[in-house]
Parts: structure tokens; sequence; C-alpha cells
């Protein structure tokens, strides 16, 4: 079974995330970032199924230079090769183009199962799975808790607010598990050291039959306009309680603020 794993290099969220001022699109060349949280939920799915019987796990990434370090931490985990999917023209696509160039690499690889984040730490759309499986006319079962492989069949446990549905599907297909799914594991020092040596493919947009004009902020559906900082937190309302009137005071500020 080949499995893919798509991972999104996204800007660190405890680091200084900003906007490029050319265009309004998220830098991600210029600050820290890694591998998407929800992301690594995904490889430990693709890896469980990977022990679980015979597979091969590949890491798949679109992104500037940087976004190798996605691959890195995916080859780290226990993946076995990883395609980075670089080119100057992809800057500013949206889900629309991404999904687009996935699919084109997806249907390169050959993948019998493409696993997803349930969405990325930056946009935190959640759309792309279903895009590409669209794309590449595969079912698709999606916000997985709980995944079992079982043969040709992918069974998923979702939970809602309110139930939990059990869905079924046969490969090939697209999944993706929520956050729920699995405890990622860290990489061993020999995990790090075996990542070294595993195979890295760098694809253009030419690799993939793809011309600039199909991806790119120019064929953009969406656009940001305006950015706007955010503003600084005001200091806190402080209130002491040396006379026993402290509880009156903060009932009296919670109600003057609508907290009750």
């Amino acid at each position: 079974m080949k499995i893919v794993v798509c991972a999104k290099f996204v800007p660190d969220a405890t680091a200084d995330r900003r906007f490029r001022s050319e265009d309004n699109t998220v830098d991600r060349a210029g600050v820290d970032g890694l591998l998407s949280e929800l992301d690594e939920y995904a490889v430990e799915t693709a890896l469980t199924v990977k022990e679980a019987g015979d597979a091969e796990v590949t890491v798949l990434t679109v992104g500037p230079e940087q976004a190798a370090d996605a691959v890195k931490k995916g080859l780290q985990m226990g993946a076995d090769a990883g395609v980075h999917v670089l080119d100057d023209a992809i800057h500013g696509s949206d889900a629309v183009a991404t999904s687009l160039i996935l699919a084109k690499a997806l249907a390169k690889l050959e993948a019998d199962l493409v696993v997803f984040g349930m969405g990325s730490t930056d946009g935190g759309m959640g759309v792309v799975p279903a895009m590409v499986s669209e794309r590449l006319g595969l079912p698709a079962v999606t916000l997985g808790s709980e995944v079992t492989v079982d043969g040709q069949t992918v069974r998923i446990r979702r939970d809602g607010d309110t139930a939990s549905e059990t869905i079924e599907g046969t490969l090939p297909l697209v999944l993706s598990v929520s956050d729920q799914a699995n405890e990622p594991r860290y990489p061993s020092f020999k995990g790090i050291m075996a990542a070294k040596k595993k195979p890295v493919e760098t694809w253009s947009l030419a690799d993939l039959e793809l011309t600039p004009d199909e991806v790119g902020g120019s064929s953009a559906w969406t656009e940001v306009v305006e950015v706007t900082a955010r503003p600084p937190r005001s200091a806190g309302t402080i209130v002491t309680d040396e006379d026993g009137s402290g509880a009156a005071e903060l009932v009296g500020f919670l109600s003057t603020n609508k907290f009750l």
C-alpha cells in the first residue's frame, strides 16, 4: 500500500507571525516555521497503518524552501520518503490552487491512501481534503477520531457534538483525522539519524504539468485586502479585598462587563 501524508509547513505559533507588506500574504520565508501540529496526527495515523501491515509512507509538502523542514519532521517520525513541491510561482496560492497542486502530485505518486490533518494551524480552513478527493475522483472519509484499516476498507469514527458516526470507505481514498485520533510520537535519536539517508524529491510545477497561471496569487479566488495589527492588551483591573468589599466589587465588575 502506498500511503501519502499531505503535510503543511506553517509559521510557529509561538514566534512573531506576520503578513508580507507587498501582498498581504502570510510570511512563510522570513519567520520560524515547522510542521503543522495538526498534521502530526496524520503522520502518526499513516505510521500506525504501516506498522500493522505492508505499506510505504511518503510525506508530501508544498511551499518555500523552508517547507523541507516539514518533510524532515515526518521522516524523523518514521516515514520512508518525502516529496517537496517547490516553485516560486506557487506563492499566494489559495485552497483551490493548493488542492490542484496536491492532486497532481498525488496522482503522480499513485497513492492508495491519502492522509490529511483536520486543518492547518495558520489558515484553519479544513477544506483541502475534500477538494483533493473531488479532483482525484476518490471517496473521502474525513475528521476521523478513530481509524481502522482492514484490507481495502478504511473505517473511521467521527465524533460530533451530539453523536458519533461510523463511516467506511474502500481504497483508494482520501482520509483526514482529527486531533483526537492518536498521540503523535516524538522522533527518536535513531529516527533522526535515519532520516538523513531517506530519499527526498523536489518537484516543480513543470514536473506536475502545471503552468504558473494556474496557481499563485494571480489566480486565487480570495484576496486579503487589508491587515491591521492586533492592538496591545490593556492593563487589567485589580480588585483588592482589604476591607471585605472585594467580592462585591468583583461581582459589580463582571456584571458591568456582561460576564454574568
